[in-house]
């Protein structure tokens, strides 16, 4: 019980009125914090972060070959399309396609750059490769899909699958997204700042009226008395009584 009582008694009171009319107060450093951030945000979105662009190609499992008669050939399809995303980003293809392009790129970074897309209840196969430069991007892309279609007809016993698009090169870049980082960025920059007002609140434990006494100490205030302008202001008492000195000592010399 006593555990109990010690640790209601070691609980923060919150007072949400208080605390609102707290936040309400500093409103200014919020905003300044809110426009600060969003700046910032913009600036590194805008001039330091290196715009990426993508390129996409695309496979077709079945070629023109295969007849389509039964529900199972479309379920053999669509397993023959999830088998070719597993061989598209093997290290085999892509080491074919570094070698070929001679590019500066492992098998790991270039893997990095290319994502695979089978789009529900269809056997189209999407390539695509994000790269800084957009012509690269477009050349990367057509290389794997060459590559690819060539190595599954080699390897796995399948018609090649038939490439049915080949990538782009003029698309505007897909990252960064300048507008919604500078949001993300003013909405975190005002959440930093309520919290820091918040934490603040909730740590102040300095009395200025009696409403604090029962508040942070739940003791009840009997009585008060009202301090003298000398008690007050000690710094001001002490100027006065300098003047009164100063006035005291020219009286004398008259």
């Amino acid at each position: 019980m006593e555990r109990q009582n010690d640790f209601q008694n070691d609980e923060i009171e919150i007072d949400l009125k208080d605390l609102l009319f707290e936040i309400l107060i500093y409103w200014k450093w919020i905003v300044l914090a809110t426009i600060i951030t969003a700046g910032i945000t913009f600036a590194v979105s805008k001039f330091v972060i290196i715009p990426q662009y993508e390129s996409t190609s695309e496979l077709y499992v079945l070629s023109k070959s295969t007849s389509i008669t039964s529900l199972a050939d479309i379920q053999t399809g669509s397993s023959l399309t999830n088998d070719y995303i597993v061989v598209v980003k093997g290290r085999p293809v892509l080491d074919q396609v570094i070698e070929n392009l001679g590019i500066n790129e492992t098998y790991t970074s270039l893997g990095n750059k290319i994502t695979l897309d089978n789009p529900s209840n269809s056997r189209v196969l999407k390539i695509t490769v994000r790269d800084k430069d957009p012509q690269r991007a477009k050349v990367i892309a057509d290389e794997i899909a060459n590559v690819a279609s060539a190595y599954i007809a080699a390897k796995m016993n399948q018609d090649p699958p038939t490439v049915i698009q080949n990538g782009y090169s003029d698309g505007g870049p897909v990252s960064p997204s300048i507008g919604k980082n500078t949001v993300i960025g003013a909405l975190g920059g005002a959440f930093l700042a309520i919290a820091v007002i918040v934490i603040s609140y909730l740590f102040n434990d300095t009395i200025i009226d009696a409403d604090d006494v029962e508040k942070k100490l739940g003791m009840n205030v009997l009585g008060s008395l009202p301090l003298e302008e000398s008690e007050d202001d000690g710094e001001k008492t002490k100027k006065e009584l300098t003047k009164k000195s100063k006035k005291a000592g020219k009286r004398g010399r008259k």
